[in-house]
């Protein structure tokens, strides 16, 4: 093969986190975006090193395992959901293989228990956070709002029917587009740098069924400011004028003159009741707000941490540490019984949101610092007879790993949204006489390439 040709072949497996593996002879091709057992047609678009690559063209015969009908109507041009054509159950089998791969090219098959993939309690309308895009789907095209396409950078599929969110957000995102529309409301062009509409960020409580809405924009306008205000407060009324079956907490506008395709907050404006709103986790009471990390799958989170509460073990007159502690939600399930948790979080926003919780959930023995864990880890008095670890997807930084070790603990939870910084860490691990005891997986994504790991570490002496 060479770059350029086509060829024809099945996908043999899929690695995570959407590698799928076609052999054409006694070569390998490697492709994203597909199912084991699909026929595919294939554009070879890069050859390196023993390395292939190319870019599926056309599905030319589904998986038998591939649903005909329920699918969602976005699905194969939207790129959010890569296997929602798989029955859910086929989705857990794959992620499950994908996991185990991983973990036992570190961990000696047989030295762990593996305790499955568990399932995310609803597989649809699951999401409590959209973030969409303002663009177009054809060049000069109608106003889209919603998803990027499958492997494009620019273009945006509107997504008026996603399956993965509550009804209320697709109303909220067809209203949007349509008000904007109407009134011929530029986007913001990525490559000229100029445009108003940006981002569309929802929020959906599952319990409360409270709504954040907040519209993104530059400060660039063609219009005065008493137009830009009055087009403002004619889309707030549209929203609040919806029907709705979950209550409007808040609309805001958030402004955001950054070059970078980010949701980035460079001030934020209410414009109808508050910026923050109310969630609810196994008993405990969340204020979230526009920007603060918070699992986005609320159920499928209730899962995630009782795991973690079974497998750190018992707390009670412990220090725990929850180092890349969010919005502090381990540290408060930790909390009750445990003498003291300690969390480290980088992001201002979400540690202030961290100690408000805790107070309104009548927690004392809760402290949350601010920084780098990198550098906090060598400014802290205490030292913790317990660690639990949720780094981001890029894991746990090099130069932290050390430190983490040095307090020689004898349990350690690792929680980790991308399999493969964890088994790169896993490795480090294993070179300081900790051992993966026990490990499953949590589908907090259905129908998304998405999967989340839990592992109980402990030390074995040399």
């Amino acid at each position: 093969m060479k770059k350029g040709d086509v060829v024809e072949g099945i996908i043999e497996r899929v690695d995570f986190p959407n590698k799928g593996h076609i052999r054409i002879g006694e070569e390998v091709l490697t492709v994203k975006n597909a199912i084991p057992g699909q026929r595919v047609r294939v554009r070879v678009s890069k050859k390196r090193k023993g390395r292939i690559e190319g870019q599926v063209l056309e599905v030319v015969e589904k998986a038998s395992q591939e649903l005909t009908h329920g699918v969602c109507p976005h699905f194969t041009r939207c790129g959010g959901c890569t296997y929602q054509s798989l029955p859910y159950e086929r989705q857990l089998e794959l992620k499950e293989e994908q996991v185990r791969r991983l973990l036992d090219s570190v961990c000696p098959r047989g030295s762990y228990q593996w305790e499955g993939m568990k399932p995310s309690p609803i597989a649809r309308g699951y999401r409590n956070k959209m973030e969409f895009s303002f663009g177009d789907e054809v060049k000069g095209g109608p106003l889209a709002l919603g998803m990027h396409k499958r492997g494009s950078f620019y273009d945006i599929v509107t997504t008026e029917h996603c399956q993965i969110v509550h009804e209320d957000v697709c109303r909220i995102l067809a209203e949007t587009r349509r008000y904007f529309a109407e009134r011929a409301v530029p986007f913001y062009q990525k490559l000229q740098h100029t445009g108003y509409l940006r981002h569309l960020l929802v929020r959906r409580a599952v319990k409360t069924g409270e709504i954040l809405v907040d519209l993104v924009t530059t400060t660039q306008t063609d219009r005065t400011r008493d137009g830009k205000e009055a087009l403002l407060k004619g889309w707030k009324d549209s929203i609040c004028q919806l029907p709705l079956e979950g209550r409007l907490a808040g609309v805001l506008h958030t402004k955001n003159d950054s070059l970078a395709d980010v949701v980035q907050n460079d001030g934020t404006d209410i414009l109808y009741g508050q910026d923050f709103f109310y969630e609810e986790l196994l008993g405990l009471r969340f204020q979230i707000t526009p920007f603060s990390f918070f699992q986005t799958n609320t159920l499928g989170a209730e899962v995630l941490y009782e795991t973690v509460r079974s497998y750190i073990g018992d707390t009670r007159g412990r220090v725990i540490f929850d180092l890349y502690s969010g919005t502090g939600t381990i540290a408060q399930i930790l909390a009750p019984v445990a003498e003291q948790v300690v969390g480290v979080e980088i992001v201002a926003e979400a540690v202030a949101a961290a100690r408000e919780n805790t107070r309104m959930n009548g927690l004392d023995n809760c402290r949350f610092l601010e920084g780098d864990v990198l550098k906090v880890l060598d400014e802290l008095e205490e030292k913790p007879d317990l660690i639990v670890l949720d780094p981001p997807r890029d894991g746990i930084h090099p130069k932290a790993l050390p430190k983490i070790l040095g307090f020689g603990v004898e349990r350690m939870v690792y929680v980790s949204c991308k399999p493969t910084s964890l088994v790169r860490d896993l490795e480090v691990f294993y070179q300081h006489g900790y051992q993966v005891e026990k490990a499953c997986g949590v589908d907090m994504f259905p129908g998304t390439t998405g999967i989340e790991v839990v592992c109980l570490l402990q030390i074995f002496p040399k």
